[in-house]
This record gives structure tokens, C-alpha cells and sequence, in this order.
């Protein structure tokens, strides 16, 4: 993820609100499409494998609809305890390999995959309802786990990052679903709209320059933020009872995070009575493993080895 944009603090030309001025009609048109384009982003080919980082490896196809599925790895360790991994928003699972490594030395089974619409899955153009169809992701792959490749007495716990955070949590609104334990990396935050105007100002969603300064560039911002959460549809944040009120929850968050702040991170934290919550001293934004890399595997192995037991 691109680092927060760095603004000079020399107010704009004449001539650059002039034409900023010029692009308002375009504006609105262009904050709908970057709604779309975050949920539905441009595909990227994968730079690694889990056979890069020595580990071993089944390539699974989970279905997810009629002739779609969601493209997986599966990294044997033990039988009885397994982290599930997602990804960050517009990449895909090999971004998670790291992590994986680390999880699989210390003797778990690993399964990383990619969400629809991202890495090597199936496309999904729907406009609405987004938020159910990316839990729906998690909840296949899990069960797909617990099926039909041996892991049903398993203790499943599931790693998120960032966007994937969000849709892990929102799985578990989903009936007859379960996890063992929850881990959160940089996310998720308590409010939607403001994390999208976020990454806009981090540069993680493209903006041509006309429309990069004020007043269009507020335009895009408002409409962004309006239109994301719409296409979700998901009433967030998650209920604070039910499965939510028992399970173990890991919340990390980046102390210089601008994209998803600590501040967000803990006030939606503090809806859950169990949530335990741990902040990355000087990483950014999904860079706490790169940062520290002993003190980061040490948090989230010592938080499975209580949650799973």
C-alpha cells in the first residue's frame, strides 16, 4: 500500500482551481468509478509462491457460484490447528506469504487465498451487496476447510489485513458460521466513509491530476464516500453480541497507520469485551511484520497459542 501523499502547503494556482473548477461536471462520475474500481481492481500477476518461502503447498479451487471459485493455498501443518489468511485491498494472496512463514514454523496448517475479484479468483461484477459477497469468501473457504479436506475437528482461527479485516468480521454475521479466534492487521476501523476518503489521500486509488485539486477533488472525495459503503450494504459496525460477545479478537494497528488510524482501530475495539488490541510501534500502514519482525510474529503467535489453545 502506497505511503500517505505528501502535500507541499503552497495553496494552488489561479489557473489549477481554474481547471479543477472546469472538471466539477466529471467529478461525481469519477467518484462512482473508483468505488467500483476499489471493490473490483485491476488484476496484478503473483511475484511469489509459498514454494519461494519453503513451504509446501496444495493449490486448491474453492467454488463460490455456478463455473467461479476462489483460488487457494493450502500449507499442511498440524491437523488440529489452522489460520486461514486474506489479503489487503487490491492485491492478492502472495502478499501474505511473509506471514504465512512464520505461522507454518511454528507448526500451523496455512491456507491463504484470493478473494473474489483479486489474484488468480473468479470475477464477480455485482454493484450491491458486496460486504455479504466478500464474507461469503471467508465462509466458503473455511468451510471448504472443514469438508472437504480433513480439517473439521480443527481449531480455525482467521488473519486479516486491512480490507480483509472488514469481511472477515462481517462473516461471522452470517448464521450457522463459526471461528475459533479472529487476528486483525491494520483494520478493521469503526467508520467506512472516512477510510475511504483515506485512501484516496494515501494515492491508493488512482486520480488524474485535473481532478486532484479543489474544488473537484472534495466532489470526488463526498461521492466515494458515499457510494462505497452503498455498494457494501452492510450495516457496520458488527453487533457487539451473539458470536461477537465470545470470541477472541486480535486488533493490530500501525502507530504512523494514516489510512487506518489506532484511533479507529480502538473505538471499534472497545465494542468487544474480549478484543485485545496492540499497537506496531513506528509501522505504517500493513507494514508491522517489515517494521519488526520478532516483536510482530511474537504478538500474533502468542495471542493463537491462548485463542486455540
Amino acid at each position: 500500500m502506497p505511503e500517505p501523499r505528501q502535500t507541499s502547503g503552497r495553496p494552488p494556482s489561479l489557473g489549477a482551481r481554474a481547471l479543477s473548477a472546469a472538471a466539477l461536471p466529471i467529478a461525481p462520475l469519477f467518484g462512482v468509478s473508483l468505488a467500483y474500481l476499489a471493490f473490483h481492481p485491476r488484476r496484478r500477476e503473483q511475484r511469489e509462491h509459498p514454494r519461494d518461502h519453503g513451504l509446501p503447498c496444495t493449490e486448491l479451487k474453492v467454488p463460490f457460484a455456478a463455473r467461479k471459485h476462489l483460488d487457494a493455498w493450502l500449507c499442511p501443518g498440524s491437523p488440529e490447528k489452522v489460520v486461514v489468511l486474506g489479503h489487503s485491498m487490491a492485491t492478492a494472496k502472495d502478499h501474505s506469504l511473509r506471514h504465512a512463514k512464520f505461522l507454518h514454523d511454528a507448526g500451523y496448517t496455512v491456507c491463504l487465498f484470493d478473494h473474489r475479484n483479486h489474484g488468480a479468483s473468479s470475477d464477480d461484477r455485482a454493484l450491491f451487496g458486496l460486504g455479504d459477497r466478500f464474507a461469503s469468501d471467508v465462509t466458503a473457504v473455511v468451510s471448504h476447510l472443514r469438508g472437504r479436506r480433513g480439517y473439521g475437528t480443527a481449531r480455525i482461527a482467521f488473519y486479516g489485513f486491512s480490507f480483509s479485516c472488514f469481511s472477515s468480521m462481517w462473516a461471522l454475521t452470517h448464521d450457522g458460521f463459526e471461528l475459533d479466534a479472529l487476528v486483525c492487521d491494520s483494520g478493521p476501523g469503526h467508520d467506512v466513509p472516512p477510510l475511504l476518503r483515506k485512501f484516496l489521500e494515501a494515492e491508493a486509488l488512482p486520480l488524474p491530476a485535473v481532478l486532484k485539486g479543489e474544488p473537484a477533488r472534495s466532489v470526488v472525495a463526498r461521492t466515494l464516500s458515499a457510494v462505497g459503503p452503498a455498494m457494501l450494504r452492510a450495516q457496520w459496525p458488527p453487533p457487539a453480541t451473539g458470536k461477537f460477545a465470545k470470541i477472541p479478537l486480535l486488533f493490530m494497528s500501525g502507530e504512523h497507520d494514516a489510512i487506518v488510524p489506532p484511533s479507529s482501530v480502538d473505538a471499534l475495539a472497545e465494542r468487544y469485551a474480549q478484543a485485545e488490541t496492540h499497537v506496531l510501534p513506528g509501522a505504517e500502514h500493513l507494514l508491522g511484520l517489515e517494521t519488526d519482525p520478532e516483536g510482530y510474529a511474537s504478538v500474533v503467535l502468542d495471542f493463537l497459542e491462548r485463542a486455540l489453545g
